[in-house]
C-alpha cells in the first residue's frame, strides 16, 4: 500500500480489506498473550496441519483478544458466501472436528459462540450474532471496536475500518489550538487512573514555550488482574499510533516514547512493527502526510516496578535514572521528561483520540455522564463467569457489568463485593451494586476508577485477607523514599497480619501489640494518605479503609472471635471429626502428614489442634464427610 492510496481506494476493494466478502477461505484465531496462554498455540498449529491436509487454498489470521477470555480458545471461520462465525474453547484436539464440519456447511451451535453480521452473505442458523451476545450486546466498543476482529498487523485493515482519517483530517483541517480544543469539548479524562482531563493537560502543554516538547504514552500496566492496556496494543496498535500523532500535533511535540514493561513480549513485537510500517507510509516521521508535523516514536522498555506507573517516576525511568516520584508541581506538562514539557497519558486515553476527532466531540460527550463522557474498559476477573475484556459506556451500573454482561457468579455462590481501581481503590459491597462508572460516583463509596481492574469476589472471599493481599503487593512496590509510604504500608501490613493469625502463634507480648495495632489502624492509615509524596502513597491505604468501612463485622470477627466468616484464613479455622458421622477408618489418620489425628480402628476419631496445620489433606480422604471445619 502506498500513501497516496490510503484514503482514495474504491468501496470494492474496501469490503475485500474488510473481509466482507471473500474469495476464499478465511480461518481467525485468537493470538493474543491470554489467547496463547489458553493454548492458541496448539489451535494455531491444529489448523495449519488441517488446511494443508486437505489442500485447502485458505488464508490463517492470527487475531488480537476480542475479550471473552473465558471461552478461549477463540477460532473463526468465514467461507465464501457465507458469514464469519466464531467458536469457543478449540483446543488443538477439537480444531480439526470443527473445521471437518464447517466446511461441509454444518455446525454445531454447543460450540459455535457467535456469528458476525452477515450482510450479503449467507448466515448461519441457531448462532446468535455478535450483537444478541450476553456478553457483547450492552457492551459500547469503541477502543475495543477492531480488537480480535482484524489482523493487528496489517495497516490495510485499520485504515480500511477509518484508521487515520482522523490524522488526515485533524492535519487538513484544524489548527494544533483547535485540536486541543476538540479534546477539551469531548471531556475525555485519563484513563489511567486519576481522571484528570485530557484537553486541560494538552492544553498547557500546548501553552509552554520551546521549541522541544514530548510526548509520553504509559503503558506500564501494573495493576493486579489488569490487562487492558496489553491487549489494545497486541489486537489494535495503529489506534494507538495514530492516537499519539495526533496528541503531538496538538500540544506541538515531536518525539514520543511508549513507556511499555519488558513483560510484554507480543505487545512490544506488534508496537515494533507497527512502527515501521508507520514511518514506511509515511505516518510517522518527517513532514507526516505532507504537512509540517514530524514525529518520532521511541518504545522503552520498563522493568515491572509498580511505582513507574506514576508519571514523575515514569519521567525518571525513561531519562535512565531510579524510578522515584518527585514532588509537584511543577507538573509535567510544565517540566517533565529532560526538564521539557510533557504529556502523559495512558493507552485507552490515547486509543479514544481517534473515535473523538474521526466522529467529532460532540458525539463523544453525549455518550456518558455529565463529568464522565465516553467509554471505559475494564478487565473484569474474579469469581465471574465471563472473565474478560468489558467495554462500557460511562454511567453503566457495576451491577450490569458483574450480572448482565459478566454473567453473575460463578457456581451459584452469593456475591460479596467488586474491587475496582487495582491497588490504589476500593471494595464495592452488594448494597452499592448500581452505584454508575462515574469518577465522581466512585468517590462517594470509597472506591476510584483506578486504570480498569474490576475483581468480583463471592462470599468464600474473606476482605480482611483482601485487604492484607492489596497491601502486601503496595509494600513491596513501594519505592522507599518517603517515610509513610515506606514505613507506614509495611505496618499496616503487619497489623492485618496480625489480624489473621491464630493464638496459638503468637508468644510473649504479641496479643497485647495486636490490639493496639488494630486500634492505631485507621489513624495510621490516614496519616500515609495525607503525607506520602505521590500517588502510590497517597491511596495507598484505601483497600483497607474501605473493606473497613463497609465489612467491619468481618474484621470484628477476626479481632474478637479469632475467626474467618469466609473460612479463608487458613490460621484461623478449626477442623473438627463429626463424632456421629466418623466410622473410624483411620483413612483421615493416615493421610495426616503430621499426625495430629488420633482414634482407634471403627471408633470415632478426634483432631489434636495444636498439632494441627490445616491441609484439608483430612477432608479429602475422609468418604464420610465426616470432618468439618468452623
Amino acid at each position: 500500500m502506498a500513501t497516496d492510496t490510503l484514503f482514495t481506494r474504491g468501496a470494492e476493494a474496501l469490503k475485500k480489506i474488510r473481509r466482507e466478502t471473500v474469495d476464499r477461505p478465511v480461518v481467525f484465531v485468537g493470538a493474543g498473550t491470554c489467547g496463547l496462554g489458553a493454548g492458541a498455540a496448539q489451535t494455531l498449529a491444529a489448523v495449519r496441519e488441517w488446511i494443508a491436509a486437505h489442500h485447502i487454498d485458505a488464508d490463517i489470521v492470527e487475531t488480537g483478544c476480542i475479550g471473552l477470555c473465558a471461552e478461549e480458545p477463540l477460532m473463526d471461520v468465514q467461507l465464501p458466501g457465507r458469514a464469519r462465525i466464531s467458536f469457543k474453547k478449540v483446543t488443538g484436539e477439537k480444531a480439526s472436528k470443527i473445521l471437518d464440519s464447517v466446511f461441509k456447511g454444518a455446525v454445531d451451535t454447543k460450540t459455535a459462540l457467535v456469528q458476525f453480521d452477515a450482510g450479503d452473505n449467507k448466515g448461519w442458523d441457531g448462532v446468535p450474532t455478535f450483537a444478541e451476545h450476553p456478553f457483547f450486546r450492552r457492551q459500547t466498543r469503541w477502543v475495543l471496536g477492531n480488537c480480535g476482529v482484524i489482523d493487528p498487523e496489517s495497516i490495510d485493515e485499520y485504515c480500511a475500518r477509518g484508521g487515520y482519517e482522523a490524522l488526515r483530517d485533524t492535519l487538513s483541517w484544524l489548527t494544533p489550538d483547535e485540536a486541543v480544543e476538540t479534546a477539551v469539548k469531548s471531556g475525555l479524562r485519563g484513563r489511567g487512573g486519576g481522571g484528570f482531563p485530557t484537553g486541560k493537560k494538552w492544553r498547557f502543554a500546548r501553552a509552554e514555550k520551546g521549541e522541544l516538547k514530548y510526548l509520553v504514552c504509559n503503558a506500564d500496566e501494573g495493576d493486579p488482574g489488569a490487562f487492558m492496556d496489553r491487549a489494545v496494543i497486541e489486537g489494535d496498535p495503529y489506534r494507538l499510533l495514530e492516537g499519539m500523532t495526533i496528541a503531538a500535533y496538538a500540544i506541538g511535540a515531536r518525539e514520543a516514547y511508549i513507556y511499555i514493561r519488558a513483560e510484554y513480549p507480543l505487545a512490544i513485537k506488534r508496537l515494533e512493527r507497527a512502527i515501521a510500517v508507520a514511518e514506511r507510509e509515511n505516518l510517522l516521521g518527517d513532514k507526516i502526510l505532507g504537512s509540517e508535523l514530524s514525529l518520532h516514536m521511541h518504545i522503552k522498555m520498563g522493568a515491572g516496578a509498580f511505582v513507574c506507573g506514576e508519571e514523575t517516576a515514569l519521567i525518571h525511568s525513561i531519562e535512565g535514572k531510579r524510578g522515584m516520584p518527585r514532588p509537584r508541581p511543577p507538573f509535567p506538562a510544565v517540566k517533565g521528561l529532560f526538564g521539557k514539557p510533557t504529556v502523559i497519558n495512558n493507552v485507552e486515553t490515547f486509543a479514544n483520540v481517534p473515535e473523538i476527532f474521526r466522529h467529532g466531540a460532540e458525539r463523544f460527550a453525549a455518550v456518558g455522564t455529565g463529568t464522565s463522557t465516553g467509554t471505559k474498559v475494564f478487565a473484569l476477573s474474579g469469581k465471574v463467569v465471563n472473565t474478560g475484556l468489558v467495554e462500557v459506556a460511562m454511567g453503566t451500573s457495576i451491577r450490569e457489568i458483574v450480572f448482565d454482561i459478566g454473567g453473575g457468579i460463578e457456581h451459584g455462590a452469593a456475591f460479596k463485593a467488586v474491587q475496582i481501581g487495582g491497588p490504589s481503590g476500593g471494595c464495592i459491597p452488594d448494597a452499592n451494586l448500581d452505584t454508575k462508572i462515574d469518577y465522581e460516583e466512585l468517590k462517594k463509596v470509597g472506591a476510584m476508577m483506578g486504570s480498569g481492574g474490576l475483581v468480583v469476589m463471592d462470599e468464600h472471599t474473606c476482605m480482611v485477607d483482601v485487604a492484607k493481599f492489596f497491601m502486601d503487593f503496595i509494600q513491596r512496590e513501594s519505592c522507599g523514599k518517603c517515610i509513610p509510604c515506606r514505613e507506614g504500608t509495611r505496618r499496616m501490613l503487619e497489623i492485618l497480619q496480625s489480624i489473621t493469625r491464630s493464638r496459638r502463634n503468637e508468644t510473649g507480648e504479641q496479643a497485647l501489640q495486636r490490639f493496639q495495632g488494630i486500634m492505631q489502624l485507621t489513624e495510621l492509615a490516614e496519616v500515609i494518605r495525607s503525607t506520602s509524596l505521590c500517588g502510590l502513597g497517597q491511596t495507598a491505604p484505601n483497600p483497607v479503609l474501605s473493606t473497613l468501612k463497609w465489612f467491619r463485622h468481618e474484621y470484628d470477627a477476626h479481632v474478637y472471635d479469632r475467626k474467618c466468616p469466609a473460612g479463608a484464613c487458613k490460621d484461623l479455622i478449626t477442623y473438627r471429626i463429626v463424632e456421629e458421622q466418623c466410622k473410624g477408618c483411620t483413612l483421615c489418620a493416615k493421610k495426616c502428614p503430621v499426625g495430629a489425628i488420633k482414634g482407634a480402628p471403627k471408633s470415632p476419631h478426634y483432631i489434636i489442634d495444636e498439632k494441627c496445620i490445616r491441609c484439608g489433606a483430612c477432608i479429602v480422604a475422609c468418604p464420610f464427610k465426616a470432618i468439618e471445619t468452623e
